[in-house]
């Protein structure tokens, strides 16, 4: 009886409880939307790379190795020697190695240089394997794969010819169009940078850096030219044993032929959201001042409905209601709104990223699932349920002091 009475003290002041619920509505949206995207940008980004013991690069710090080499962000401020991938490839811990080869572009989208342990070996997700939507990897010098997203932005398809540009903005004076190279696969889409990337081999990257004379003889006569890179940029490392990661990383670390350095990418990972959850701290208190205002202004709504609710009291208490009876009416309303807000707002939040999940997945890699339903999103719910009845609180002890002084005044 209580619940059906409070409903209906809430619909006859539906205009202040419309604008009250809106209030609301927007600001738990705004704080679960911050909070989930939160969780799930992260576990994006953790999705990039999976199944790399050791990313190999020049020495400039773990973090930047990471950006450049798996999230195609900056650039390397040294290579290393091509010779180091042999002896890599060699190691006797050491299973498959993915060389990376970094510093051109094409029309804004960079040029990744590697071979075909690229195609077998690189994973992202839950271990997921690289598949093609249209064609296969390359077998000749100037065959190109394409991500999903430069093929489609692009408006590309097997056997197109692209010409790639030295640098990687968007524009470049030094266009290797002597050497055009030929679309032999276009990969599936993975929500990764991968997605954004132009492969060839490690060869060609060298090849059309070769004077115009040599580069023209090698177009002529490939075979008999041996084109071998001097320098790659980074080198993906898959182990033979996990329990040997340290073991490796220290070799490689104290490497005399060459500098190197490797860094273990989750550990790399941890450093990047580290740097992150001052940005990640500062847009939850922002979220959480939204709602903390939003309440406080469902308190102020209950506060100036006292005056207006006088008789409704006095019914209530010729009813028999007492001054508690009268408080838990109080609290029940506002109960009532903020779950109403609530479900509104997980609703709201699930409609949107269910529009937006292909868009955000193809621009930013990030995989928002539209479900929130899930323990993060209780907990914070019960927090919210719980301020507000806290906040709520102050205009329920008045409507008890006005009951109770009803009360006195009728003994």
């Amino acid at each position: 009886m209580l619940t059906s009475i409070a409903w209906h003290s809430l619909v006859s002041r539906k205009k202040t409880v419309i604008l009250t619920f809106l209030s609301l509505w927007i600001s738990i949206m705004v704080l679960l939307s911050v909070e989930h995207i939160r969780l799930q940008a992260k576990e994006s980004f953790n999705r990039t790379i999976s199944g790399v013991d050791l990313i190999v690069g020049a020495p400039s710090g773990q973090l930047n190795l990471l950006l450049y080499s798996v999230f195609r962000m900056g650039s390397p401020t040294n290579n290393i020697q091509f010779d180091s991938l042999t002896m890599l490839q060699n190691h006797a811990l050491v299973e498959w190695a993915i060389p990376i080869s970094l510093g051109d572009s094409h029309r804004g989208f960079r040029v990744m240089g590697t071979n075909e342990s690229y195609f077998q070996h690189f994973k992202y997700g839950n271990k997921q394997a690289l598949t093609f939507s249209q064609g296969e990897a390359f077998e000749n010098m100037f065959d190109a794969v394409l991500g999903a997203d430069v093929a489609e932005q692009l408006g590309y398809k097997l056997n197109d010819k692209i010409v790639i540009a030295h640098g990687i903005g968007h524009t470049s004076f030094t266009n290797h169009d002597q050497a055009p190279f030929v679309i032999k696969g276009i990969l599936s889409r993975t929500g990764t940078p991968v997605d954004k990337t132009v492969h060839v081999s490690l060869n060609a990257i060298e090849a059309i850096h070769l004077p115009p004379n040599a580069l023209q003889a090698l177009l002529e006569q490939p075979e008999s030219y041996n084109v071998k890179p001097e320098s790659i940029t980074a080198i993906m490392l898959g182990l033979k044993n996990k329990f040997a990661t340290f073991t490796v990383q220290r070799e490689l670390n104290n490497y005399q032929q060459d500098r190197l350095m490797a860094v273990l990418p989750g550990v790399a990972m941890a450093e990047l959201w580290t740097l992150m959850g001052s940005v990640e701290n500062l847009l939850r208190a922002i979220a959480a001042l939204v709602l903390i205002a939003s309440l406080f202004g469902l308190a102020t709504m209950l506060l100036a409905s006292m005056n207006e609710r006088q008789k409704e009291i006095a019914v209530l208490r010729v009813l028999g209601a007492g001054p508690a009876t009268i408080l838990s009416l109080i609290l029940l309303e506002s109960f009532i709104l903020v779950l109403l807000s609530l479900v509104a707002a997980v609703g709201g939040v699930s409609l949107i990223l269910f529009g937006l999940q292909g868009w955000l997945a193809a621009e930013f890699g990030l995989f928002l699932t539209p479900h929130l339903l899930s323990i993060d999103t209780l907990l914070v719910s019960g927090l919210i349920v719980i301020v507000a009845l806290i906040v709520s609180f102050y205009p329920g002890i008045e409507a008890y002091k006005s009951a109770l002084h009803s009360q006195l005044n009728d003994g």
